[in-house]
C-alpha cells in the first residue's frame, strides 16, 4: 500500500488568525509539504491542476519536477490533470519530461475537473466534455506507445507521422489513474486500458464510491487485466488529528466550518457521520480509514487531503507528523495482516520495467535523423544495441 498527501492548492484565508497568504507564500509552503512528506515516511505527493483563483497549481508539471529534485524516494503524481482542456500531445511531451526528470518517480492521474468556465477559456465546449475525455485518452495512450503516431479525431487537428518527444522513460509510459466522483464511462475507460482508478472519496457518502469501484474492477477483470481483486485502485480522504480527539474537533471546527467547499452547511459532526472525514485522535483516523477496506476491498493508493480551508504551514506541518509517525506505520501493519494475496502491487516505474523486460536491460529510444522525421512518417528511432 502507497500512503501519501494530496493538495487542490487552493488560497485560502484562515479564520482563526484572519491572515490570507500570498501565492508566493502557498507555493513555498507545499513544497515545504511535499519534503516534510519524504520525511516522515509517505510514499507520494500529489498536486491538483486549476486555472483560476483561488488555487495556484496551473503548471504541474513544473512544480513536481521542481519537487521531484528536491526529494529522493517520493513519488510525486497529480489530482488531476486535465484531460479535456489539456491538448493531449501536451500531456504526453511534458509528463514524459518529469517522468525521465524524477526518474520514473511520477505518475498522473486524469480527470475532467470541477471548473466549468475552464473550457472556453481553453476553447472547449463543457458540453461535450466526456466525448473530449474519452478522444484525448485514446491519443495520449497511443503517443506513449507508438514511436510515429497517424491519428484523426473529432477535438483536435489530425497527427501524420507525429513522433512524441522525450519519449517514455525506458520505453515504459507513465502510470495514469483516472480519477471520478460520478461517472461510470470514466470507470470503464479506466478499465478498458488496464490503468488504475482513483475514486476522491471526501464528499460523498460510501455508497456512492462502492458503485463505481465495483463496476470498474468488474470491467477490468472483463477486458483481462486480471481478477477484479488485482484491479488497481486509489482513495482519497480527509483527516485532521490531535493527539486526544476533542483537540481535533475544537481545532478545526473554525477551518470546517468557513471552508470554501463544505462551510456553512451540515455539522462538522454530521459530515464526519456522512463521509470519510476523519476528525480526531490518531487511533480514531486508523480505525475510520480501515473501514475503507472493508467497503471497497484491497486497495493500492490511500492518500490524505491536509492543508485546505486555511490551515496554517505549521499546523500542517504538524499534520504530517503525526500521520507519518502514529498513523501510517499501523495502517501498514494492519492493511499488510489482512491484505488477500491475490491483490496487486501499488505500481511503480521500476515494477513496470520489470514486468515489460524481465531481467532484460529497458530499450532506451535514440533519436536518429537518417531513419525518418515526423514529415515522411518513418521511424527516427532505433534501439538501443
Amino acid at each position: 500500500m502507497q500512503f501519501g498527501v494530496f493538495s487542490v492548492s487552493d488560497i485560502t484565508r484562515d479564520p482563526v488568525s484572519g491572515e490570507t497568504p500570498s501565492e508566493a507564500e502557498r507555493i513555498d509552503a507545499i513544497v515545504q509539504i511535499a519534503e516534510k512528506a519524504e520525511e516522515v515516511g509517505l510514499d507520494v505527493f500529489a498536486i491538483g491542476e486549476h486555472h483560476n483563483p483561488p488555487f495556484f497549481s496551473s503548471a504541474p508539471t513544473t512544480l513536481l519536477a521542481h519537487i521531484a529534485a528536491k526529494t529522493k524516494k517520493l513519488i510525486v503524481s497529480t489530482a488531476t490533470t486535465l484531460i479535456t482542456t489539456n491538448d493531449p500531445v501536451r500531456i504526453a511531451e511534458e509528463y514524459a519530461m518529469l517522468q525521465h526528470l524524477a526518474k520514473g518517480r511520477m505518475d498522473l492521474m486524469l480527470g475532467r475537473g470541477n471548473t466549468a468556465p475552464v473550457y472556453p477559456w481553453f476553447g472547449q465546449d463543457i458540453r461535450q466534455s466526456l466525448p473530449l475525455a474519452l478522444e484525448n485518452y485514446n491519443l495520449l495512450h497511443r503517443l506513449w506507445r507508438e514511436d510515429v503516431v497517424d491519428w484523426e479525431g473529432k477535438f483536435r487537428t489530425p497527427l501524420q507521422g507525429f513522433t512524441s518527444t522525450p519519449r517514455p522513460l525506458d520505453d515504459v509510459p507513465p502510470f495514469v489513474w483516472h480519477g471520478s466522483i460520478r461517472t461510470p464511462e470514466i470507470a470503464e475507460q479506466a478499465a478498458y486500458y488496464g490503468d488504475g482508478f482513483f475514486a476522491n472519496n471526501i464528499f460523498w457518502p460510501k455508497e456512492h464510491y462502492m458503485r463505481l469501484i465495483k463496476f470498474y474492477r468488474q470491467r477490468y477483470a472483463h477486458y483481462g487485466h486480471g481478477t477484479e481483486k488485482q484491479a488497481v485502485v486509489g482513495l482519497g480522504g480527509q483527516a485532521y488529528i490531535a493527539k486526544r480527539s476533542q483537540d481535533a474537533i475544537k481545532e478545526f471546527r473554525p477551518y470546517f466550518n468557513e471552508a470554501p467547499v463544505y462551510g456553512h452547511g451540515p455539522k462538522m459532526e454530521d459530515f464526519m457521520e456522512m463521509t470519510p472525514l476523519s476528525v480526531g485522535s490518531p487511533q480514531e483516523v486508523i480505525d475510520k480509514t480501515l473501514t475503507f477496506r472493508e467497503h471497497f476491498g484491497d486497495y493500492q493508493r490511500q492518500m490524505f487531503l491536509m492543508d485546505h480551508a486555511g490551515l496554517p504551514l505549521k499546523t500542517v506541518l504538524n499534520q504530517l507528523d503525526l500521520l507519518g509517525e502514529e498513523v501510517v506505520p499501523v495502517l501498514r501493519k494492519e492493511i499488510e495482516s489482512r491484505q488477500d494475496p491475490e491483490t496487486a502491487k501499488p505500481p511503480t516505474h521500476a515494477l513496470r520495467v520489470k514486468e515489460k523486460y524481465g531481467d532484460k536491460p529497458a530499450r532506451q529510444p535514440r533519436p536518429n535523423a537518417n531513419r525518418g522525421d515526423n514529415v515522411t512518417g518513418g521511424s527516427p528511432y532505433q534501439d538501443a544495441e
